[in-house]
Order: C-alpha cells, then sequence, then structure tokens
C-alpha cells in the first residue's frame, strides 16, 4: 500500500514545494532528513536484538510518522488512548498497542470494535476491567490480546508483582474473547534521569521484579509471551535487557533540547517556525508563538538558528526572548525546538515536513487531541 491512499496526507495542500517564508506562522514544521535518522538510528539499534520496536505514538499522533518506523522495521505502534489508535488505525498501521487501561464502557465499545480491523492489545490491572472486556469481546466476536501492567516502580497504574499479577493473569486465561499476552511496566521515573548510572540502576531493577513476576507466572502452567516497556531515555537499558521483547521508545523521533542531551544519539527533529514580530528592547525579541503553539512543561524552548536567545516567558500567542542586538528584526523567521516534543504535537492540526528549507509533504495530525 502506498502513501497516497491515505487521507492523513494532504497532497493537494497549497504550500507542497514552496519555501519556509511562505509558511504562515507559527507553525509546526518537521525536518525530514533528522527525522529520518532518527529513525534509521533506532532502528538500527533494534535490529539486531531480540526485542522489537513498537514506538509510542503519543510523540507525534501522525500516521505519516507511524508508517515510516513501521517501514524501518517496527513491529506495530503504541498509543496512549483508544482515539489514538483508532486514528494509526485509519492511516494503515494494524498492529496496535494500548498501554493504558480503558475502562469506561463507551471506550471498551470502540476498542472491540478496533478490533475488527486491527490486531489490539490493552494493559489492564483489575479484575473488574477484565469482566468488562471479556463481555464486551465475546459480544462482538472478537479476540483482544491483554497484558497485565506491572507497578515496579513507577508508582502509577499497575498491580503488584508476583502473587497478584499472577491471579489476574489466571482469570484472563479463563476469560472468553480475551488472550493472555503478557506484561507490561514502564520505567517512567527512571527515563529522564540525568545520571546514567541511576536510570540503568532503577531500570534494571524495575525490569528484574518483571521477570520474577514473569517466573510466577509460568511455573502456573502460563506462558508469558511479551514483555514490553521502555523510554527513549533507557532504549540502550530496557531495550537490551534479557527476556525483554518490545520497547515502547517514542520521544525519539522528534526529541527536544533537553532531553536530546540524555540521549545525543537523537538530534531535534520538530521545531515551531515563528516570525519576530517586535524589538521593543535592544535586549528584548518577541516571537508570535507562545504557550498555545510551543509546549514547555518538560523544558524551555530553544532557538535553532540563534542558540543565544534566551526564554523570558511564553504567553498565549507571544514568545519573549532575552538577547542583545543581534541583526534580528520584525518580520524575521525562527525556528524553535519545543520544551517538550510530545506535548508541543497535540497542538497543531498540521505538520509541515521540508527537506533543504522545502516543504515536500504535508501531514495532518490525525491523533492530535485524541485523548479518549
Amino acid at each position: 500500500m502506498t502513501n497516497d491512499h491515505f487521507s492523513d496526507l494532504l497532497l493537494d495542500h497549497p504550500l507542497l514545494g514552496q519555501p519556509l517564508d511562505r509558511l504562515p506562522t507559527p507553525v509546526a514544521i518537521v525536518d525530514l532528513d533528522q527525522l529520518e535518522t532518527n529513525i534509521a538510528a533506532m532502528a538500527d539499534f533494534f535490529a539486531p536484538l531480540p526485542a522489537n520496536l513498537r514506538p509510542h505514538a503519543k510523540t507525534h499522533r501522525a500516521p505519516a510518522v507511524a508508517r515510516r518506523q513501521i517501514a524501518a522495521g517496527a513491529i506495530g505502534i503504541t498509543c496512549a488512548k483508544v482515539g489514538m489508535a483508532e486514528a494509526m488505525a485509519d492511516g494503515g498501521i494494524v498492529d496496535l498497542y494500548i498501554a493504558n487501561q480503558v475502562v469506561p464502557r463507551e471506550a471498551i465499545g470502540r476498542l472491540v470494535n478496533l478490533a475488527r480491523r486491527a490486531t489490539v492489545t490493552v494493559a489492564v490491572d483489575e479484575l473488574g476491567n477484565i469482566a468488562d472486556l471479556s463481555a464486551a469481546a465475546s459480544a462482538a466476536d472478537v479476540t483482544l490480546n491483554v497484558v497485565i501492567e506491572i507497578d515496579a516502580g513507577m508508582g502509577r497504574c499497575g498491580v503488584q508483582p508476583g502473587a497478584p499479577a499472577l491471579a489476574l493473569a489466571e482469570a484472563i486465561v479463563r476469560a472468553p474473547g480475551l488472550r493472555f499476552a503478557g506484561l507490561h511496566a514502564y520505567e517512567g521515573h527512571m527515563v529522564d534521569n540525568p545520571d546514567r548510572a541511576i536510570r540503568q540502576t532503577g531500570t534494571e531493577a524495575m525490569l528484574a521484579l518483571v521477570m520474577e513476576t514473569k517466573q510466577v507466572i509460568e511455573r502456573a502452567g502460563i506462558e508469558v509471551v511479551t514483555i514490553t516497556c521502555g523510554g527513549t531515555g533507557t532504549y540502550d537499558i530496557s531495550g537490551v535487557y534479557p527476556g525483554v521483547t518490545e520497547h515502547q521508545a517514542g520521544s525519539y523521533v522528534y526529541m527536544d533540547p533537553g532531553y536530546s542531551g540524555l540521549v545525543p544519539l537523537f538530534q531535534p527533529a520538530l521545531s515551531v517556525l515563528t516570525t519576530v514580530v517586535s524589538r521593543p528592547a535592544p535586549a528584548k525579541v518577541i516571537t508570535d508563538a507562545g504557550m498555545q503553539t510551543l509546549a514547555n512543561d518538560y523544558g524551555d524552548p530553544a532557538v535553532h538558528e540563534h542558540p543565544e536567545l534566551a526564554l523570558l516567558y511564553l504567553s498565549e500567542e507571544h514568545g519573549a526572548w532575552s538577547a542583545e542586538a543581534n541583526g534580528l528584526e520584525p518580520g524575521d523567521q525562527l525556528r524553535v525546538f519545543p520544551g517538550h516534543c510530545c506535548a508541543a504535537a497535540n497542538m497543531h492540526d498540521t505538520i509541515y515536513a521540508v527537506r533543504n528549507g522545502v516543504v515536500e509533504e504535508v501531514w495532518a495530525v490525525t491523533a492530535r487531541g485524541r485523548s479518549q
């Protein structure tokens, strides 16, 4: 199937083939060369390993990016919510893992409908949800793959390791319409720790508990096929841990200034093109990109061409930057790397994919806002 079969590729967009100075600002752009470098680097890392790559789509929310990840060797895509998975399926992705509990009745109904057109796996951490998923899957005559989320250190969702997880596995095996697939844990409490040694020690401690739980379940006669985990900051830790079968790194495709400092193999590909709209003082630059187009919940944005510009503040539609006179004038364009690439991607309906300063593709961000 070729890319031109997908509606998220805006093949008739009037700005295709146009240079950056023709784009209305602020607007999200992706440097295709850097994106392809990031995708290839992660794919090459996992290619010789037992673990497969299943990237998380919450970073980009764009099927056009997911298709590139699949083409590079990823076995499927991880999603945060049913709505995100639906958008990915509409974009041609047929193997989907929802790395969260799907509990609302309406969402479960959509989940089983999705299973009619894609292979769907979902996480659980309690018996009531297992019963609800089983009833819905049986009524729809579909099969859902189910993994048990283990809380092995993050302290968010998940059942405790060991016997509590075994009880859930036994319930899934008995439940019509469900297939027990394995275990999930996320080292989210470790992925952005600036100390590599702490990231490694904490991640390996988490995975040791997961592997002990795998042994408990298998001693009860239940096969554990999948061990899924991972983030970009620990790709070379959990990705090589013995027994891990899937890795969910997501941010590596777009990256942001803070995260790329921890894992320099991957560099920012997503930026927001913005225009200088005012120079109210020699030491201040005002741009037309603010908090509603840039995200700074994870760190400060950084200006690509002018690293000397330091962020003063973001208001809704303005960015204020501190700098001595540097030749910038109203009308000049800047590319700003968002402080948090995942949050920024969810602020834009459209991504302009650029190579050598020219728009090569235009993508609809069809999973934007799909948080249900």
